[in-house]
């Protein structure tokens, strides 16, 4: 499991960015926003394939790069969306680009969700955090392809009630056959609709069947140690269990090392790994 893509995916440029053009600028918080891109070569722009989990490296002249994860979907020939935080030099940067503007893009890279065997079985999506970027892509795989898939379950922790963002989406997608929304908050005004306390405390409400369910998680490293461990209490079989994990990737392509997870590279092993292949390392100080 050590290559760079997936069969097909093979990245347009591994080593040198090449132009991105921004369609449009999307500012869904006060520090987070996506980028509609589109290639600038129509060659380019024909070769390129990516699958949902997958990333790309964004490009900022003059300033530097960092691993953005790909929201769109993969049917979408001509734009790649990224949702992206405002958290330093490079972000802060990118947040100011607007329609027109162009950056450099390397990619796509990394190891993605399991698509396929996911289908005929129910799919559990759980996040911690500010955002769910990195399963977005899988739940709009799943909503444009309904019949494939069985229940949708998405749960959503965050710590405070005001980091929760795309209200109106996750209400939307509630509204939906098949589909269930559990959020939780660990701090939430007298106001807050949802449940009070750990993400893990909604998962009983879940109405798919755990051992039939494929669970794709993103979030901190503590949350999918315990996350992980309370769908296997309910049945879920930790095969079964896919964990999205983030590191320092800074070259994408397993040579600087910064992103080194045991023997793997959570560039181009990852950022998708199944548990049994990290459960060895959550939570341990150091890796």
């Amino acid at each position: 499991m050590s290559e760079v893509c997936l069969p097909g995916t093979d990245p347009i440029s591994a080593t040198l960015p090449i132009a991105a053009e921004v369609v449009a600028f999307v500012q869904e918080s006060p520090s987070i926003f996506t980028l509609r891109l589109r290639l600038v070569d129509p060659d380019q722009r024909a070769a390129y394939r990516f699958v949902p989990g997958q990333f790309n490296m964004l490009y900022l002249f003059g300033v530097g790069e960092v691993p953005i994860s790909i929201v769109s979907d993969p049917q979408d020939e001509t734009l790649i969306d990224h949702t992206i935080r405002a958290v330093g030099r490079v972000t802060d940067g990118l947040a100011k680009l607007r329609e027109g503007d162009q950056l450099g893009l390397r990619g796509p890279f990394g190891r993605g969700w399991p698509m396929a065997e996911a289908e005929g079985k129910d799919v559990m999506i759980v996040t911690g955090g500010l955002g769910c970027a990195p399963v977005v892509a899988v739940i709009n795989y799943v909503l444009m392809r309904r019949q494939h898939f069985g229940q949708l379950t998405i749960i959503q922790g965050v710590k405070h009630s005001d980091e929760l963002i795309w209200r109106a989406r996750y209400d939307y997608w509630n509204s939906l056959p098949k589909t269930q929304v559990l959020i939780a908050v660990d701090h939430g005004g007298t106001l807050w609709p949802y449940h009070h306390g750990r993400v893990t405390e909604v998962f009983d409400q879940s109405q798919g069947d755990p051992a039939n369910t494929i669970a794709m998680l993103c979030g901190p490293e503590g949350m999918l140690k315990a996350a992980s461990e309370k769908l296997m209490a309910m049945g879920v079989i930790e095969d079964q269990i896919y964990l999205s994990m983030e590191r320092n990737m800074q070259c994408a392509i397993g040579h600087c090392g910064h992103c080194q997870y045991g023997a793997d590279f959570v560039c181009k092993d990852g950022p998708v790994f199944a548990y049994p292949q990290v459960k060895a390392f959550l939570g341990v100080r150091g890796i």
